[in-house]
């Protein structure tokens, strides 16, 4: 599934994987970073040549321009977001760019 919520600073997807599979291609991006969160099941990341487990609760954060690739555990599905915005744009943490009334 992937929902479109007409943001204009980030794209944020849920994505499922099921057992044994993975993003079919290795990616990396010219200027987004992503941030992935695990909401269930379990797998591994290979960030530039480097395996990550990931399990439910995880989260992890990926440069732009780093080479990644997902996959499903053999026996277990993965359920996750992906957070994805870009590089070094955030102007302001919620306390600095709140207006409270």
């Amino acid at each position: 599934m992937n929902a479109q919520h007409s943001l204009t600073g980030a794209e944020i997807s849920i994505n499922d994987l099921p057992a044994g599979a993975n993003v079919p291609f290795v990616h990396s991006h010219k200027n987004n970073e992503e941030v992935y969160g695990i909401f269930s099941g379990k797998g591994k990341v290979i960030i530039d040549g480097e395996e990550i487990a990931l399990t439910a609760g995880d989260w992890i954060r990926i440069a732009p321009v780093a080479k990644r690739q997902f996959f499903a555990a053999e026996d277990e599905g993965i359920s996750f977001v992906c957070i994805q915005s870009k590089e070094n744009s955030l102007e302001g943490f919620t306390a600095d760019d709140a207006v409270v009334y």
